[in-house]
């Protein structure tokens, strides 16, 4: 909600920063209706009728004289969409935008706004990964292509949510697996997390579940291994307490027959000595 009030203070100002340099806030003489609209749709729009704001914005794009002032109107309708979680239809405004207005000022937030649009719509995807990799893939050519603005900064932290929730799906797939005895796509999914995700909240739950798989399989040597990388980074982690409390179970099992056998043989000698001191 306080993002959208500084956006629409933003977007204000955008109005009103030009008007020193002939900007539509001033009627323009030769073009009375077109004005008319675009106050219209303004006065809507600081009176909270976002939708009724968006349809006369876009009215007043088409027949506004002046590029600037079009653009601007047209900027302003895929705001009041996005305002109102119209997100296709800002999607669309914007892309649109984009399109017949290439070299505006403006370029760089509207932009920003379909970033934002698409963040959106996938807060609440539970199933389909294709949003979320679609997001980050907008996202990241955001970022890369206006690396050093306040709009790539707050792309960064919804980024490394995406991230976050694309790992989550990750582990939650390869629990099922695990659950059924898949080990492969088990494995498989998890090696995903640690490949592609290891900045993520799940990278030590990855190796940890690794290293429960190959235990349970018997590749020691492999768990081992995985532990060891989950010790080496995330030694405070209570996975890798869980992981260490596995294997070294399997450790004392190994140290306690190991005692066994050498007690044995200890016992062995004893008996043979004393064979050996009854029969002189």
């Amino acid at each position: 909600m306080y993002r959208k009030i500084f956006l629409i203070f933003f977007l204000f100002l955008l109005i009103t920063d030009c008007s020193k340099k002939e900007e539509i806030s001033v009627k323009p003489p030769d073009d009375k209706e077109s004005y008319l609209i675009y106050a219209d749709a303004l006065e809507q729009m600081n009176n909270g009728e976002f939708f009724y704001a968006a349809q006369k914005f876009a009215e007043a794009e088409k027949i506004l004289p002046k590029v600037e002032h079009s653009a601007k109107a047209l900027l302003m309708s895929s705001f009041c969409y996005y305002t109102i979680n119209f997100h296709e239809d800002a999607i669309s405004s914007l892309n649109y935008f984009l399109k017949k207005y290439p070299a505006d000022e403006n370029i760089q937030y509207a932009s920003y706004l379909i970033a934002l649009s698409n963040y959106e719509q996938i807060l609440d995807e539970k199933k389909d990964l294709e949003p979320l990799l679609k997001t980050k893939k907008i996202i990241e050519d955001y970022i890369e292509k206006y690396p050093n603005t306040d709009y790539s900064l707050d792309l960064k932290f919804k980024l490394d949510l995406i991230q976050n929730q694309l790992a989550a799906k990750e582990i939650y797939i390869a629990k099922f697996y695990i659950q059924t005895q898949k080990w492969i796509p088990a494995i498989n999914r998890l090696k995903v997390v640690v490949k592609d995700y290891e900045e993520t909240i799940f990278i030590e739950e990855a190796l940890h579940r690794l290293v429960e798989i190959y235990y349970n399989l018997g590749l020691i040597e492999e768990a081992e291994k995985t532990a060891k990388i989950l010790g080496y980074n995330y030694n405070s982690s209570k996975w890798y307490e869980n992981s260490y409390a596995l294997l070294n179970k399997d450790y004392q099992k190994k140290q306690k027959n190991l005692n066994k056998d050498l007690k044995k043989k200890e016992q062995g000698l004893v008996r043979k000595t004393i064979k050996k001191i009854l029969n002189k």
